[in-house]
């Protein structure tokens, strides 16, 4: 059968999903909307936020797209309460679907649940599996609904910590946010693979976000982070935390990916600004990988952090390259590679005087497929460059991703594929570095132990016994919502 046309991945590493959520504020619903506005380059397919009331109530708002179309004035006013959780959406489990926007609500026996999620289980279709044959009905394609589920378990109702004992049957990703009648809750894996904040603002709301760059724009101050392992219930008798194993008892595995690509350079991300990490790599990637060249630009966006760093540890001036558009259209979910490179050649512009006749450094934060970097690489051609050097702030991909990044399958990893040299002559450059394992984690402060490179070394944190496909889970009749 046939995958549908967006099962076809695009060119780079896609993101995951973005949380926010707050608890006792008047204008939660709104500050929400802003603060998933914050997080909208970690998922642009769909968007949703729930609001409880005074009465204890929940409801629901999502649909497909970014967060400036999804809601509207008269929608925030519709849902306003003093208590929200919101979602920004990319797939990694289930296809881009509007059954799949979440937060995901329900109706089960202790009453309401919404639920958010960032990240990837891979143990769902096991579970779902499981539930299935003992008659439970799912209404959507994503890993998420397995959680709720396994809340209305019998078995799981009564207990006195019934979410972290929940969470004690998952494998794989998770930073989540819980919205019950009386409490909102946040929850991390144990390896703490995804982030997750805590903040506070007016003295009195506790926010929670993916990113710290979230509090910003709604004006809430740092707390802490929530820690792996940690479930937070926020409620009107305070905070309070609970343990899903004992603390310390499983070595941290944090994405190094949210430093490289995903997260946004204003935030701080596992306790450390993500600017100045990217700086570091491209400065290490300086001293790994020096050349001789007149200028040195990065292809953006998310690499001219590194791109800096590079410049200034090896003295070549920084300049801009490109000009980008922000009105083209995301190419990354387009079916088709020719729309996909059409779309990017709308997007990027090159400046060509700073580029004509020039040795230039072009510094990417990391090359998946390659497609894209070959066509940018093909345009500064174009434009005159005399010579063109690569410089990646990364090591190659040489692994799938289980855990929440939706890279190509095997095959398509272009490092996995090609040697170096192969990979040079495909991109048409005239030298190509990437940075170091162990250079990329001399750049973080947590011990190299305390992150996960699986998709770099194939290292990962916790057994993979069944990986299956981001649509494992599709039932055929959700293909006529698309």
């Amino acid at each position: 059968m046939k995958p549908p046309a967006h099962a076809n991945p695009g060119p780079a590493a896609r993101h995951h999903c973005g949380l926010f959520g707050v608890y006792g504020h008047p204008e939660a619903v709104h500050l929400t909307y802003l603060g998933l506005y914050a997080q909208q380059h970690r998922g642009q397919e769909s968007a949703g936020i729930c609001s409880r009331a005074g009465n204890g109530s929940i409801v629901r708002h999502a649909g497909m797209g970014l967060v400036t179309e999804v809601f509207n004035p008269q929608i925030l006013e519709e849902l306003r309460a003093p208590v929200a959780i919101g979602h920004v959406r990319y797939s990694t489990t289930g296809s881009c679907n509007r059954l799949n926007a979440q937060p995901l609500l329900v109706n089960y026996s202790r009453g309401q649940v919404a639920v958010a999620h960032n990240g990837n289980l891979v143990n769902a279709a096991l579970l779902r599996r499981e539930y299935e044959e003992h008659g439970a009905i799912f209404n959507t394609s994503s890993d998420t609904e397995v959680i709720v589920h396994l809340l209305a378990k019998p078995g799981h109702l009564d207990r006195p910590n019934a979410v972290a004992h929940v969470l004690t049957h998952l494998q794989g990703a998770y930073a989540l946010l819980f919205l019950f009648a009386d409490r909102m809750v946040a929850a991390r894996d144990p390896w703490g693979l995804r982030p997750l904040v805590l903040g506070r603002m007016d003295n009195q709301a506790v926010v929670v976000a993916s990113e710290t760059c979230a509090f910003d724009i709604v004006g809430a101050e740092y707390w802490r982070e929530v820690e792996p392992g940690e479930v937070v219930s926020i409620s009107d008798q305070g905070v309070r935390s609970e343990w899903i194993l004992v603390p310390g008892s499983v070595t941290p595995a944090h994405c190094i990916f949210e430093q490289i690509y995903f997260a946004d350079p204003a935030s701080s991300v596992f306790g450390e600004s993500v600017h100045l990490v990217r700086k570091a790599m491209g400065a290490r990637l300086a001293r790994e990988a020096p050349v001789e060249a007149d200028v040195v630009m990065p292809i953006p966006n998310c690499a001219r952090c590194a791109a800096l760093g590079y410049a200034r540890e090896s003295g070549i001036p920084y300049e801009r390259g490109f000009t980008v558009s922000h009105y083209a259209g995301r190419s990354f979910i387009m079916p088709e590679q020719i729309q996909r490179d059409l779309a990017v050649r709308m997007k990027l512009n090159v400046i060509k005087e700073n580029v004509r006749g020039r040795r230039l450094v072009v510094v990417e934060d990391s090359i998946v497929r390659g497609t894209t970097t070959r066509g940018k690489i093909g345009a500064l051609r174009r434009a005159g460059a005399r010579e063109i050097h690569l410089r990646v702030a990364s090591p190659p991909i040489r692994h799938p991703c289980y855990f929440g990044i939706d890279f190509p399958t095997r095959d398509e990893l272009i490092a996995c594929t090609r040697d170096i040299d192969q990979i040079r002559d495909y991109l048409e450059v005239d030298s190509l570095h990437y940075l170091s394992v162990d250079g990329m984690l001399s750049c973080v402060k947590h011990p190299p132990t305390h992150y996960c490179t699986a998709c770099f070394s194939g290292r990962y944190p916790m057994p993979v016994d069944q990986p299956v496909s981001k649509f494992a889970l599709e039932p055929y009749q959700l293909r006529m919502f698309e």
